[in-house]
């Protein structure tokens, strides 16, 4: 009687715990966040954000950018700052120099630049904001350039030179950093 009641019951165990499993691969931890599917796309940065001590004669607030270290600075007080990984421009899109944010965008929609279709016409010529859109989850316009700080749903990018001048960073990374500065901020790029 009990090696009766016995397969059944396995079988059944066996299939919750297949199923349980499925569940788990579905489940998507970030929908509770409001983020969505896929908010981070493939997950967190390959390069943690993390407080560090910081020598620079910048005023807190400021956002200072090393292409050559692939790194974003946040200057804080007391001779801190908060660390970034970013994906910064491939060769040739390199670029330096002082901006100011002008503005600040949540799930920016993207039109490509002229330059940037004339190199790649493939693309696409406007894309609404969402979680394909390449500028991510938050975007911080630099003056009057074309560059941004945007995220990415790319995150293995970051660390590397794959951009066409922008400065990419994790949908977390950004949304982040997007909470902490507003519009006015300032922005100096170092480019070594």
């Amino acid at each position: 009687m009990i090696r009766f009641f016995a397969a059944p019951i396995a079988a059944i165990a066996l299939l919750s715990a297949m199923a349980g499993g499925a569940r788990a691969e579905e489940f998507d931890s970030r929908d509770v966040m409001g983020g969505g599917p896929n908010f981070f796309r493939g997950g967190s940065s390959p390069i943690p954000r993390t407080t560090v001590m910081y020598n620079g004669n910048y005023a807190p607030g400021t956002i200072v950018v090393n292409t050559t270290e692939r790194r974003l600075y946040l200057v804080l007080q007391n001779g801190q700052a908060l660390r970034y990984g970013i994906g910064v421009g491939r060769d040739g899109f390199r670029w330096g120099g002082v901006h100011k944010i002008t503005a600040k965008k949540e799930w920016p929609a993207w039109t490509p630049p002229s330059q940037m279709l004339a190199r790649r016409p493939d693309l696409p010529r406007h894309m609404k904001g969402g979680i394909d859109n390449p500028l991510g989850a938050r975007a911080m316009y630099l003056g009057s350039t074309l560059y941004r700080i945007h995220g990415s749903n790319e995150p293995e990018t970051i660390g590397q030179a794959v951009s066409s001048g922008c400065f990419r960073m994790t949908n977390d990374d950004v949304s982040d950093l997007y909470g902490r500065v507003g519009v006015g901020t300032t922005v100096v790029v170092l480019n070594k």
